[in-house]
């Protein structure tokens, strides 16, 4: 979960997890145990608050199952950025909230439909009645809080059910985030990410819940009229705002125009999305901290990728919405196999 309008380091500190998720974009699992050191990930943290970055996004892999998170959300809020956690909501216990609280700005918490739904998704019966059975702590530990829905081609009717569930669970947040065909997704779920006219369903359900509930509705979409209108958005650093890519410019302009900047399992830096194409990637933190990655990367291949990627979603023949982001990393591996 994002906090809109601000410069977001999206870290997966660990892809171990206590589930296995059929959506699960990272590949996660009980039997990985690829972890991320935290003086690794802490000097990350300082060179990105350094660059213009003032969110720091812990994802996973389940981070709770991180033992230094809340060293590592201390960082973050040392160099004055705000923090968001996403979790599955099973291992949210006192004790663990407690060591969260007054570290997150925002905890999102994984709901996939009713609890059918969810568990299948989730590939553990467990998973609903854990995830309900915390959410009382939630919130008496006063962390603010929202739900995150992946929609698939054969869900939107539950979306209805998610925000009742969300509202009557004192969650202020509720993001829609449509399914993306990466890692578990691609042999578990084949025929599941939505299409266009699923798309507009959820842009009609999302705007009828805004005005029926006090929910805030973040919805991972773009409609093709604002990629059109508000190109500049998405033409990241046309203007050659972020500075000289060989560290001669203002690098620290870095965090105006590139967010989400991402920091996968084995160090690996990427931009927009886990699983970005490699040949992308700003560097590795095992290698060369974020500072000198960021003044060494060229950045000119993912501005075309993604003038590229804006050209075809805008143009006549555009879809009426996309996932940007998911439309950018799947370009990435299909500008590599071209």
């Amino acid at each position: 979960m994002t906090l809109p309008g601000r410069a977001v380091l999206q870290v997966h500190p660990t892809r171990r997890c206590n589930l296995r998720c059929l959506h699960c974009y990272s590949s996660s699992g009980p039997d990985v145990a690829e972890t991320t050191p935290l003086p690794v990930l802490q000097r990350a943290v300082a060179d990105a608050a350094a660059l213009g970055y003032d969110v720091l996004g812990v994802s996973g892999g389940e981070p709770t199952l991180y033992r230094p998170l809340d060293d590592l959300l201390r960082t973050a809020r040392s160099q004055g950025m705000r923090t968001t956690v996403t979790s599955n909501g099973m291992l949210l216990t006192d004790r663990r909230l407690s060591e969260l609280s007054g570290l997150v700005d925002v905890l999102a918490i994984s709901l996939d439909g009713v609890p059918d739904s969810h568990v299948r998704m989730r590939q553990d019966p467990r998973s609903f009645a854990a995830m309900e059975r915390r959410l009382p702590l939630v919130r008496a530990s006063g962390i603010p809080f929202g739900f995150i829905f992946t929609l698939t081609q054969f869900n939107i009717h539950e979306l209805a059910w998610v925000a009742d569930f969300a509202v009557t669970a004192g969650a202020a947040l509720l993001q829609i985030h449509p399914l993306e065909a990466e890692g578990n997704a691609v042999g578990a779920l084949p025929d599941a990410v939505p299409d266009v006219t699923e798309m507009l369903f959820s842009v009609l359900e999302a705007a009828r819940l805004r005005t029926s509930t006090d929910l805030v509705i973040q919805l991972d979409l773009v409609e093709r009229g604002n990629l059109i209108s508000q190109a500049d958005r998405f033409l990241l650093g046309d203007s050659g705002d972020e500075g000289d890519a060989q560290g001669d410019g203002p690098v620290e302009r870095l965090s105006s125009w590139l967010s989400p900047l991402v920091v996968e399992t084995d160090g690996t830096v990427v931009p927009f999305a886990y699983g970005f194409d490699r040949q992308f990637a700003l560097g590795n933190l095992h290698e060369a901290p974020l500072s000198a990655q960021a003044r060494n990367w060229d950045p000119v291949p993912f501005r075309d990728l993604c003038r590229r990627v804006h050209t075809d979603l805008s143009g006549k023949h555009g879809p009426a919405f996309a996932n940007w982001y998911d439309e950018v990393t799947r370009a990435s591996r299909a500008s590599l196999a071209s």
